[in-house]
């Protein structure tokens, strides 16, 4: 029986902690104010600006990491770009040989290739696709 009174004492003492922390509560939320002294407004009021303060310094940190992420993917973008237009200006170099090296692969026997193909080579630089030539 005595364990009872004092677990009927301990939730009265949580009840009326609950009831302060809700008026506090709506306090800080702007409501019921009415009743509120100059210096519990003050109170409320740099309560507020330490609030308010913690959210930009998070939002800020936040952004700022945001803001990194996007940096670095951009940079990794600008990279896989620059290898991509390297890659493209090899093929497109390569791009006149081709024909050439097509047909000497097809059916001309390892090791040798006919005398009418190496006399005949051609060392101008071509960009772009071939046209037929004279």
């Amino acid at each position: 029986q005595l364990y009872l009174e004092e677990l009927k004492k301990e939730m009265d003492i949580m009840v009326k902690k609950i009831d302060l922390l809700e008026v506090q509560q709506r306090k800080l939320m702007g409501q019921s104010l009415g009743s509120c002294s100059v210096a519990e407004l003050q109170e409320i009021d740099i309560q507020i600006e330490k609030s308010l303060h913690i959210v930009r310094s998070r939002k800020a940190e936040l952004y700022a990491d945001q803001l990194r992420k996007l940096k670095e993917q951009e940079r990794e973008l600008l990279e896989e770009r620059r290898r991509l237009r390297e890659k493209e200006m090899r093929e497109r170099l390569l791009r006149p040989l081709l024909p050439v090296t097509l047909q000497t692969e097809k059916g001309e026997p390892e090791g040798g290739c006919r005398a009418k193909h190496s006399s005949e080579v051609e060392t101008d630089l071509f960009i772009g696709l071939p046209e037929a030539r004279p």
